[in-house]
């Protein structure tokens, strides 16, 4: 069972608030801005190095309070660790959806979402059937250019696991069409590129819904990292929190002031709540090592107010 470790908020006070994990509800207190979260980050049961244990045990080591696993389109990671947990760290169950929005790719995290609930298992379905389709769309864009067998070469990549643009990328690397990972987003796979799909995501006001209906809190995944302007990412939030959402990421891995700030006048002034996450997939990326997001700034209300 997860450990009911209390650290006191910048008040000296507690925070009482639920969360869920294995489908039940337990009672966890936390503090408010003053605490190592992240809420934001990736396993084996998706596109991570790392099992939902080996995570588990790097984020305490990292001095993490507060983790979401957030894998893509899936909540295996949950059944693996069962009551499984570390003292001093608690989970919040979560999941990211992909999503469309005015032509973009839009990804969505749900946090404190009910692990039993049929809503979200349809929600999982459905996602894992539009992604299949969205790789047999992206293969047969890859073969046209002489990148042969790609969509067999990435599902054996991905086994179990939800298949994505990161197998795709990997068999690339393996068959010789590029030497690295970001070479072959670069050239195929990137924003823009032969292998960017889109159109089979289901519309973010609809993923907002699945996670509310599945009790969860639907919360914008690192605006900053689309490549809007300043006026385009105030009308995608002002867009996500008409559909229901409730908060944004201010912090997603590491980025510069100039961002944070950025982010979080623009958070503040649509009366949103803040939430930070690494984006963790693998070790040896220092720019988002989980537990490294940094601390809300200080005029934010954190998601875990919330849960």
């Amino acid at each position: 069972m997860l450990a009911d470790v209390r650290p006191p908020d910048r008040a000296g006070k507690h925070i009482t608030t639920p969360s869920r994990h294995n489908g039940r509800r337990h009672r966890i207190r936390v503090s408010l801005l003053a605490m190592i979260a992240d809420l934001h980050c990736h396993t084996t049961a998706s596109d991570g190095a790392l099992t939902p244990r080996e995570l588990l045990h790097r984020a305490a080591t990292a001095g993490v309070e507060l983790l979401a696993i957030t894998d893509h389109d899936t909540v295996d990671a949950y059944a693996e660790l069962g009551d499984a947990g570390v003292p001093g760290l608690r989970i919040v169950p979560g999941i990211e959806f992909s999503s469309q929005w005015s032509g973009h790719t839009i990804h969505v995290v749900g946090l404190g979402i009910d692990l039993d609930s049929p809503i979200l298992g349809d929600a999982v379905r459905r996602q894992k059937s539009a992604r299949e389709q969205r790789a047999v769309a992206i293969g047969e864009r890859l073969d046209r250019l002489g990148c042969n067998d790609t969509l067999a070469g990435a599902r054996r990549l991905a086994g179990d696991m939800p298949l994505g643009r990161p197998h795709f990328a990997r068999h690339l690397v393996e068959s010789g069409r590029v030497k690295s990972i970001s070479a072959a987003f670069k050239k195929y796979l990137g924003p823009g590129k032969p292998g960017d799909v889109k159109h089979y995501w289901q519309p973010v006001a609809m993923i907002i819904g699945w996670i509310r209906d599945a009790g969860g809190i639907a919360v914008l995944a690192h605006p900053g990292k689309y490549g809007m302007t300043n006026t385009k990412v105030g009308v995608l939030v002002d867009a996500f929190r008409a559909s229901g959402g409730q908060a944004m990421e201010v912090l997603c891995g590491q980025q510069t002031a100039d961002v944070t700030r950025r982010l979080a006048r623009i958070c503040n002034e649509r009366d949103m709540h803040a939430s930070c996450g690494s984006d963790f997939h693998m070790p040896d990326r220092s720019w988002c090592e989980i537990g490294r997001c940094g601390e809300l700034p200080d005029d934010c209300r954190p998601v875990w107010e919330l849960l």
